[in-house]
């Protein structure tokens, strides 16, 4: 008969490789690393998302200002054209407002903050009260003029209205 050779098991390491049974074993938690990492990514959260937000609702107000004035000039011509009477677009400079003229009960669209307006138009469209027009003609035309919507850092849009087509069209402002 041959010798038979024992074998025995001989742990590698000193933590055992099957998962330790909930409710008995050592404590689980996080390491003060974990923790300090954690912090310090909630810390940066904070620090960054605002502003983000807050340039993010800037350039939303921009856009959207833009599109209302451009859309508005547009709309302007063409009531003149179909209900053959002369349309003024209406722009507040010491009111923050612009828009369509509809009488007494006209409803301006409010500037945002962060913006600014510059207004060009004819000396016979200014008023004394910083109120400026732009009067679009039965015929097709226009008294013309511009209206330029400038960002806090001085860049924006200019709006032009031509006087002899009426026609609607935006060139950007560099600083």
């Amino acid at each position: 008969m041959e010798p038979r050779a024992a074998t025995a098991r001989t742990p590698i390491c000193a933590t055992p490789a099957e998962p330790r049974p909930r409710g008995g074993g050592g404590a689980r938690g996080f390491t003060l690393i974990e923790l300090v990492v954690a912090l310090a990514l909630a810390a940066l959260m904070v620090a960054l998302v605002p502003p983000a937000l807050e340039k993010l609702r800037d350039g939303m107000h921009y856009r959207d200002t833009v599109r209302a004035i451009v859309t508005g000039l547009r709309a302007a011509r063409e009531q003149a054209l179909t209900q053959g009477r002369e349309v003024r677009y209406l722009v507040d400079l010491a009111g923050r407002r612009f828009g369509l003229d509809a009488g007494p009960d006209a409803t301006l669209h409010p500037l945002p903050l962060p913006l600014q307006l510059r207004l060009i138009v004819a000396g016979i469209e200014w008023r004394p009260e910083q109120v400026g027009a732009i009067r679009f003609l039965p015929q097709g035309g226009a008294t013309g003029g511009s209206v330029d919507v400038l960002r806090a850092d001085g860049s924006g849009v200019r709006i032009t209205v031509d006087w002899l087509s009426a026609a609607v069209s935006q060139t950007a402002i560099e600083r």
